[in-house]
């Protein structure tokens, strides 16, 4: 195991300009996330932490300065070599769940293993034990139509742990659920975050879910502050 944070940011920034406007969403981020810590990244609408979620996740370019994952600096990767961090090392949950509806919550959690190269049988066996740990062991057949919303985000949660990665990005990922479910939702994916020993650092709007995490920071003004 590295002994490398499972994530460091260092003077990040991004801008984008909007007719002859440039905005400075990012102004030179400097955050480390240890291994097996959960992070909550509070801040209102606009205020970039989606932004933020993407440079970590390596989903789009034109950012400044330098983000390194498990030890590997991102900027000296090709883009190949990014696709395979970001497929062996990151986990991502989204707000919105983003499951395959013609496929199971099972097949939803099998394929990304697959892609890794896990075999079938051991996909499908961490398929079911994740399931099964959020609840969902007598719902594995079931296509996405025919799971609640609650369910949904517990298989997209499945989903992202499926490959045991170093690092889980989270954004909003219990913004579309009501508040007893969102609190259930966020405890089982703690709990299963924590006994695999990833890293998570979590988008929220909610200071009462962000509680119980390990440590707050807030996004103001394009910098992070402890929260």
């Amino acid at each position: 195991m590295s002994d490398a944070p499972a994530l460091q940011l260092t003077g990040l920034t991004r801008s984008f300009t909007q007719a002859d406007v440039t905005i400075d969403v990012l102004r030179g981020v400097d955050f480390t996330l240890s291994r097996g810590e959960i992070v909550a990244l509070l801040g209102p609408s606009g205020s970039g932490k989606s932004t933020l979620l993407q440079a970590a996740g390596l989903l789009e370019g034109g950012f400044g300065g330098a983000i390194s994952i498990d030890g590997t600096a991102a900027a000296s990767l090709s883009d190949s070599d990014r696709t395979a961090l970001r497929r062996d090392k990151l986990g991502f949950v989204y707000q919105f769940h983003h499951l395959l509806p013609d496929f199971s919550a099972q097949e939803n959690v099998v394929l990304p293993q697959l892609v890794q190269g896990t075999k079938r049988a051991a996909a499908e066996a961490r398929a079911v034990e994740l399931l099964s740990a959020l609840g969902l062991g007598q719902r594995l057949s079931h296509k996405p139509s025919q799971l609640s919303g609650g369910e949904q985000q517990r298989v997209a949660v499945a989903r992202a742990l499926a490959n045991k990665p170093v690092l889980v990005l989270a954004d909003e990922p219990t913004g579309n659920l009501d508040e007893d479910t969102a609190a259930k939702v966020l405890e089982e994916f703690l709990s299963l975050v924590r006994s695999q020993g990833s890293a998570a650092l979590v988008a929220t709007h909610n200071r009462a879910l962000a509680a119980k995490m390990d440590r707050i920071v807030r996004l103001e003004h394009g910098r992070l502050v402890a929260g």
